[in-house]
């Protein structure tokens, strides 16, 4: 998609601070953090939300989520993190591409909404 931010990232035509890299996904800071640890997890295939996870794709979000752990585990989240995908505008996904918060770095709270 020409007019993705994600995609614009992930090209590199938009800088990033990248966490992550490999053939699949790309994972970078969120450039306006809620926690201390806030990183973003995106495949590099263009996939709406997840929404638009088939059966075809599905092994790619696997991927991704092995990614997650392995992330956490780097930035040292020892106590907990959390994933979160927003699915439409209702609520907040604000980039329609696919992407995974990881969440940590303090307490979170136990209220969803």
């Amino acid at each position: 998609m020409n007019d993705c931010l994600f995609c614009k990232i992930i090209a590199g035509d938009i800088p990033s601070s990248k966490v992550y890299e490999d053939d699949l996904c790309y994972a970078f800071r969120d450039i306006n953090p809620q926690v201390p640890t806030h990183i973003l997890v995106v495949p590099k295939e263009h996939i709406s939300s997840c929404g638009d996870v088939t059966a075809e794709n599905a092994a790619l979000v696997g991927h991704i989520f092995t990614v997650i752990a392995r992330i956490a585990e780097a930035e040292g989240l020892n106590n907990g993190w959390r994933v979160v995908s927003n699915v439409g505008p209702d609520a907040g996904q604000t980039v329609p591409h696919l992407h995974f918060h990881i969440l940590g770095g303090q307490r979170l709270s136990d209220r969803m909404a």
